[in-house]
C-alpha cells in the first residue's frame, strides 16, 4: 500500500498480496522444469527437441503475460473516487457520487470452515462497481477504501457461504459464482439485510 501524489491525484493505491506471486511462481517451476527436464533427456538423443523448445517458450511466455497482469492489478481510492486496474488491464473509474455504499462481510470457502473478508463497493441501484477478495487483498486496504470513500457502510456481522449471498444479493458475485437458488424473487428482500 503506498501514496501516490501528484498535481491532480493523491490516491491510495492497493495492491494484491505479493505472497500470491511468490507461490505461483513456485507452484510453475515446480511443476514444468521437471517435465521439461524429462522431455528434454527423450527427445534429444534422437534430435527431436526442437517441439519442446516451443511449447517451453510458450510456457515461459504465458506465465509472463501472467507476472505482468497481476503486478499492473491494483486499485486506486481517494476522497474522489475509485479505480481499478484488473489483470487483464481494462480500467473502471467510479467517480464518489457514483457511490451509493460499501458492503463488507466475512465469505465462507467452499467445503471449508475458515473465512475471508469480502468488499463490495455498489452503486445507486445495487450494482456492483468494484468488489475486493480477502485472497488477494488485506483486511487493511479494505479499510483504506471505506476510510476515503465515506459511503455508507454495512457490515455483515456473520459470516455467509457463498450460496447465502447468493440468494440475498447475486448482483455482488460474479457471473460464474452464481447459482439457481430455486427461490422466487419475491420470497426475499435482498436489502433487508445487506443493506439496499
Amino acid at each position: 500500500m503506498g501514496k501516490i501524489t501528484g498535481t491532480a491525484l493523491r490516491a491510495q493505491v492497493l495492491r494484491p498480496h505479493g505472497h500470491l506471486l511468490r507461490q505461483t511462481t513456485l507452484s510453475i517451476l515446480a511443476f514444468f522444469a521437471p517435465v521439461f527436464a524429462v522431455l528434454y533427456w527423450l527427445t534429444i538423443p534422437h534430435g527431436e527437441w526442437i517441439p519442446v523448445l516451443i511449447v517451453q517458450l510458450l510456457v515461459m511466455l504465458a506465465a509472463t503475460v501472467g507476472i505482468v497482469g497481476f503486478l499492473r492489478t491494483c486499485v486506486w481510492v481517494d476522497d474522489t473516487g475509485i479505480s481499478e486496474r484488473g489483470f487483464f488491464g481494462q480500467v473502471t473509474n467510479f467517480p464518489v457520487e457514483q457511490v451509493a455504499s460499501v458492503v463488507v462481510l466475512d465469505l465462507y470457502q467452499s467445503s471449508a470452515v475458515d473465512t475471508h473478508p469480502q468488499l463490495f463497493v455498489t452503486g445507486a441501484d445495487g450494482q456492483l462497481l468494484v468488489r475486493m477478495r480477502g485472497q488477494f487483498y488485506s483486511r487493511g486496504a479494505m479499510d483504506t477504501v471505506t476510510d476515503e470513500l465515506g459511503a455508507p457502510v454495512v457490515r455483515v456481522p456473520d459470516p455467509l457461504t457463498l450460496t447465502e449471498l447468493n440468494r440475498l444479493r447475486p448482483e455482488l458475485l460474479y457471473w460464474f459464482e452464481r447459482r439457481i437458488t430455486g427461490r422466487a424473487p419475491h420470497d426475499l428482500d435482498p436489502g433487508a439485510s445487506l443493506g439496499r
